[in-house]
């Protein structure tokens, strides 16, 4: 097992990453305020393991309430979010009684936005399943819901008390789902970390393979990476938002297709090809530099081409985009590959230029 720690004072919380973790109560335990949990799981990943999180608890002495929910982006909203909230109001769940997510990134958000939101905030720990959840999503705090006409658009800061992540869960990982998460292991190379952005390229092949050494190095790297920038700008004032490369192309895809249809790692994929695209029409970077990252998430198995939404649907989604400010949309942009900036001065006319010519690809 290794650990990391997101330093936020006093409220720093460890990240556990190994293998056989699920069975682990007593890295749990000491973050319990009452010998009591519900752990909100789907369909798809309670019948893997949420038997196995529910008997080392109880082992331990924890009472368990489970919550199944529905599994998919689509159940993102208003709907599933009262589905917690009645099974804790149903038995008399307390504010001290811990949310347990387990799952993936969708989980993750809709049990941290439940967890922030009853009787004004009761703890939560992460438990992600997924490669994306385990690098990204159960990191940082960030919880939400879907809109119909935009991401992640109704939410709450809101930090776990732990992220236990256990290696093993990703060996049941369908590979449209590895490949998902492998587009945030990229951004982590593409934004801060050249030296990470060059074995990514080396071992590509062993990700995908799903050796068990690569893949422990590639998620205690990005959590490494993402600790660091959520220790320096929790709420994203500032460079925070440089996580976000990709993202506002991404979510427009992810909203524009209906969630579900594409995978938030294949939206940030393409998305992430439209910001290199429009990087280099802002002479940052070479045609070469935007190859040489399209090969890379081909590699990945991860797509290249945004699809055809209209330069207009395009444009209208990304100005919900949550890093608009004062009405000016501003985007993640390669300065070089291994480093990333927030432009808030982007022409207008490069900007259709980039969205004209994937919507004539797509």
């Amino acid at each position: 097992m290794q650990t990391l720690t997101v330093e936020l004072g006093e409220r720093r919380y460890p990240i556990h990453i190994g293998a056989g973790l699920l069975d682990r109560a007593d890295l749990i335990r000491p973050h319990l305020a009452q010998k009591r949990v519900a752990i909100v799981t789907n369909t798809t990943v309670g019948p893997l393991y949420l038997g196995r999180l529910t008997s080392a608890l109880k082992n331990a002495g924890v009472e368990v309430l489970p919550i199944v929910l529905p599994d998919g982006e689509i159940y993102k909203n208003w709907e599933t979010l009262n589905l917690i909230f009645d099974a804790l109001l149903t038995h008399r769940a307390e504010r001290k009684t811990t949310l347990i997510a387990l799952g993936g990134g969708v989980i993750g958000d809709l049990t941290g936005f439940a967890a922030a939101s009853y009787q004004r905030g009761v703890p939560f720990i992460q438990v992600p399943t997924t490669l994306l959840a385990q690098v990204d999503s159960s990191v940082g705090g960030k919880t939400g819901i879907n809109h119909p006409l935009g991401k992640n658009m109704i939410g709450a800061f809101y930090q776990p008390r732990l992220v236990l992540a256990d290696t093993t869960t990703l060996d049941t990982l369908p590979e449209r789902e590895l490949s998902a998460g492998l587009a945030e292991v990229i951004k982590y190379g593409l934004i801060r970390d050249r030296p990470f952005l060059d074995w990514l390229e080396a071992n590509m092949d062993r990700l995908i393979a799903r050796d068990t050494a690569a893949l422990a190095y590639a998620i205690r790297h990005s959590c490494e990476n993402k600790a660091e920038v959520v220790a320096a700008d929790e709420r994203e004032s500032g460079s925070r938002a440089l996580l976000n490369l990709g993202h506002t192309f991404g979510h427009a895809i992810e909203a524009g297709m209906g969630y579900g249809v594409w995978l938030h790692g294949e939206g940030v994929a393409a998305g992430t090809m439209l910001a290199a695209d429009l990087s280099r029409r802002m002479g940052n970077i070479s045609q070469a530099d935007v190859d040489r990252v399209a090969r890379l998430f081909k590699r990945a198995g991860l797509p290249t081409v945004a699809p055809n939404l209209g330069v207009e649907a395009y444009l209208n989604y990304m100005a919900v985009d949550k890093k608009v400010e004062a009405g000016r949309m501003r985007f993640v942009l390669l300065r070089t590959l291994g480093e990333c900036y927030v432009a808030a001065d982007v022409p207008a006319e490069l900007l259709r230029q980039t969205l004209s010519e994937a919507v004539a690809r797509g």
